[in-house]
């Protein structure tokens, strides 16, 4: 029966390559989209681990330290730092303004933190800004050291670049000094709109919350919970849609074969033989492709303008899932073969 099905995966092998082809860009695509969709959260959590936090410190109510944090006297922070359990609390800034780019502008994500301990992320090269003039950028905003742009209606200087730094949806992010936040985006008064504390609080001032990281990374996925959702759909629409690929080829090829089925069911071969071959048929289209779309995943990604972080489960998955749908869709075959009367055999042409 190997040998049966494998003869006509060769005399049939245009359809097959067709669908093998078709069912891998479908692949292909999940695949993307499930690294589009995990890539919001890769550039949360490399942002959060940037800033070096264990905890933050808010105002009661909202739902982070970043988006829609309402601002407090930086003159809490003294308070943060005495309280049990605390070994370092910084004042942190977070606003989102704009930059020029070329004849349009560019959405960025403003961070505000001491130059110097946690809060200022890792320099890849040059330095940490120094004054409220100066800034350290992530290398996907294009500019070099030594560069002046316009950050918002301030005019500053690039003192550093920072590795791959985005969030929500690939915004570069930019690095000021505490002074430098505030001055953008709070017109140099003493606010903050967080508090980053090392250590876990034994207890919290009233009209306050602490967040963990996990908090944190939720905030800044927060923005992105309907895009994720939408992504989601649309994966789950492209699985059916290679069900339907691979079914297709399988069940024209179930009635393009009715008398050879009914031969086989004449000699002897029994039923589950004959549902076996076609459903060999269908794990080969789906395995293959499967294989190849994981393959040209990794070719569309880079051409994405968003962070496309493909999970390695995700990879791992592809071939079982694969396999999965092949055997879904070969549903209609098998049902078509298991009513074939083997006297059609002994019929005429």
């Amino acid at each position: 029966m190997l040998r049966v099905t494998l003869r006509d995966l060769q005399w049939r092998r245009r359809r097959f390559l067709i669908a093998i082809v078709g069912t891998s860009l479908v692949f292909a695509m999940t695949l993307v989209l499930t690294g589009l969709s995990n890539g919001f959260r890769v550039e949360a959590n490399q942002t959060a681990d940037a800033l070096g936090f264990d905890t933050y410190l808010v105002r009661t109510g909202p739902a982070g330290p970043f988006i829609g944090s309402p601002p407090f006297p930086q003159s809490e922070v003294t308070t943060a730092a005495r309280l049990p359990g605390v070994t370092a609390a910084v004042p942190l800034v977070y606003t989102a303004t704009t930059v020029p780019d070329g004849d349009s502008t560019r959405n960025v994500n403003v961070f505000g933190a001491p130059a110097q301990g946690p809060g200022m992320p890792p320099i890849a090269s040059g330095r940490a800004p120094a004054g409220a003039e100066e800034a350290a950028v992530s290398s996907t905003l294009g500019v070099e050291i030594g560069d002046d742009i316009e950050i918002g209606s301030s005019a500053i200087r690039i003192v550093g670049i920072v590795d791959d730094s985005t969030a929500l949806a690939g915004q570069p992010n930019v690095f000021l000094t505490v002074a430098g936040a505030q001055q953008m985006g709070f017109n140099t008064q003493p606010i903050v709109t967080s508090i980053g504390i090392r250590g876990t609080p034994a207890a919290v001032p009233d009209g306050y919350r602490i967040i963990d990281r996990a908090g944190a990374v939720a905030d800044l996925m927060r923005p992105m919970t309907a895009a994720v959702a939408a992504i989601t759909m649309i994966a789950v629409l492209l699985w059916v849609v290679a069900a339907l690929i691979v079914g297709s080829v399988i069940y024209l090829s179930a009635l393009e074969r009715t008398r050879d089925f009914a031969v086989l069911k004449a000699v002897g071969v029994s039923t589950p033989s004959v549902l076996a071959g076609l459903c060999l048929q269908a794990v080969i289209v789906a395995v293959v492709a499967a294989l190849l779309g994981g393959l040209l995943s990794l070719v569309l990604a880079p051409v994405f303008p968003m962070r496309v972080e493909v999970p390695t489960s995700a990879f791992l998955l592809l071939p079982l899932i694969g396999v999965a749908v092949g055997l879904l869709a070969s549903a209609a075959g098998m049902r078509r073969a298991v009513t074939i009367d083997p006297a059609l055999a002994f019929g005429g042409p």
